[in-house]
């Protein structure tokens, strides 16, 4: 009889022992989900961060931008008044020829009086020669009958010796005239020759430094898209943090919950087994008299716990029964398949790019379920992903995120606390998709833009 009550008190201290050790579990388990959460803090905070470094960079560029802009338009007004001087001194080239080609007109005209008056010169240089010169003028004087005609042809010797002096004279001022206007025309038209070359040179250089300053606006703006679309990434980083950071406030609720739920159960048993044990005293002292008794009394203690363990065990087999799930179905590893289909294509370099999952394909209405426990993160609409839903797993004090992509509908919210095996939504073709799959990805730790805590699924998952 002794042996039986010390056995049964052994029993109930085995099993206050077990409750007694699952809250330091779940303490432990709060433990790395709070340092889960500084963690994701500490990354939100350096993503905010990145942002704002990012955000600076933008404005630097958009300003450099709007001063080559300006830049450029002051160019393009040089180019333009360079463009209208070149058109003046087309149009003062145009007028120097124009006045070239009257001066030709003149200096052939000027050619033939010249030429003329060399044949005067010439036969007046011809009458020298033959008569000596002054005879000629001589035998005019004293071939005069009177003194009245001598008078007359002293003055018409006297005329034509003057007009002899004014031919070689305007025939010298003819000469130079013609060789200073030559000279000035070609003078000026050699100058607005040049001076054209340099305005254009002078706009070639502008257009030039257009073409550079454009070259550098496209460069500028090319970097500005590059940091916004970078920008965008890490906003989008920066809210998967956040929504990771509360759903780990809403599982290190649940763990709390759970804690007191324990902590409740542990005061309760404690409770039941002094009573027990107190009425295991009383039966004892009572039945003290009576060996044969005792024993029948023990029999149906024994009797009764067997039936109540057997009890227990059918209705947690019932419960796990009637939380059977679609298909797929729930495998016993850590991590549970996403849904039915082949694997179209693997995780690695795709298109250029880091493939940062592996994508299941199959036709029909086909479910998408929670590869393990957690609790929803983020459940939208993404210009990428589609319908996406985030998972925020805490296994063995690691954290995980699994990705759920190109769903056609989703069936969970943020916040969501989903088991193993649940659907979180159907199979589709939304986002940057080709063909009806589901995208999956999986994190050892959060989500962040560049992906780099991915891993292969088929290396947890089998499938």
């Amino acid at each position: 009889m002794k042996k039986n009550i010390i056995a049964m008190n052994a029993s109930i201290m085995i099993g206050l022992g077990s409750i007694l050790a699952a809250p330091s579990v779940y303490a432990e388990s709060i433990s790395n989900l709070e340092k889960q959460k500084e963690s994701i803090q500490d990354k939100r905070s350096g993503v905010e961060s990145n942002i704002s470094e990012t955000e600076k960079k933008i404005d630097n560029l958009q300003e450099k931008q709007m001063t080559a802009e300006d830049q450029i338009a002051a160019i393009e007004a040089k180019i333009a008044e360079s463009a209208k001087k070149i058109d003046a001194k087309n149009a003062e080239i145009t007028q120097t020829k124009k006045e070239i080609e009257a001066l030709k007109e003149e200096i052939k005209v000027l050619k033939e009086r010249i030429a003329k008056r060399n044949e005067v010169l010439k036969e007046r240089a011809l009458s020298f020669q033959e008569t000596g010169g002054d005879v000629n003028y001589l035998e005019v004087l004293f071939g005069s009958s009177s003194f009245g005609d001598l008078v007359d042809r002293v003055g018409a010797v006297a005329t034509i010796a003057e007009a002899d002096r004014d031919i070689l004279k305007q025939h010298e001022l003819d000469k130079k005239d013609l060789e200073e206007k030559q000279k000035a025309v070609e003078t000026k038209l050699a100058s607005l020759e040049v001076a054209k070359a340099e305005l254009l040179e002078i706009q070639k250089q502008q257009k030039q430094q257009k073409q550079e300053k454009d070259a550098l606006v496209k460069k500028l703006k090319q970097q500005t898209e590059k940091h916004e679309h970078e920008k965008m990434g890490l906003e989008e980083e920066k809210a998967n943090l956040a929504a990771q950071e509360k759903a780990i406030k809403s599982a290190i609720s649940l763990e709390h919950q759970r804690l007191a739920e324990l902590e409740a159960a542990r005061k309760k048993a404690a409770a039941e087994a002094k009573k027990r044990a107190e009425q295991e005293a009383a039966q004892a002292a009572a039945q003290a008299a009576s060996q044969a008794s005792q024993a029948t009394e023990t029999k149906k203690q024994s009797t009764s716990s067997g039936y109540s363990a057997k009890s227990n065990s059918s209705s947690s087999s019932s419960q796990s029964s009637s939380n059977v799930s679609q298909a797929p179905a729930v495998s016993s590893g850590t991590f549970t398949r996403p849904s039915a289909g082949y694997v179209s294509s693997t995780m690695g370099e795709r298109w250029n790019k880091q493939h940062a999952g592996i994508d299941i394909a199959a036709s029909g209405t086909v479910p998408v379920v929670a590869a393990a426990d957690g609790v929803v993160s983020r459940s939208y609409f993404s210009s990428t992903y589609g319908n996406v839903v985030f998972v925020t797993h805490s296994i063995g004090g690691q954290q995980w995120t699994t990705v759920y992509a190109h769903l056609s509908s989703r069936q969970v919210g943020e916040g969501a606390v989903v088991a193993k095996g649940q659907q979180v939504g159907i199979m589709g073709n939304t986002g940057h998709s080709f063909g009806q799959h589901l995208h999956f990805e999986l994190h050892k730790g959060p989500w962040n833009y560049s992906k780099s805590n991915a891993v292969n699924p088929l290396n947890y998952i089998n499938i």
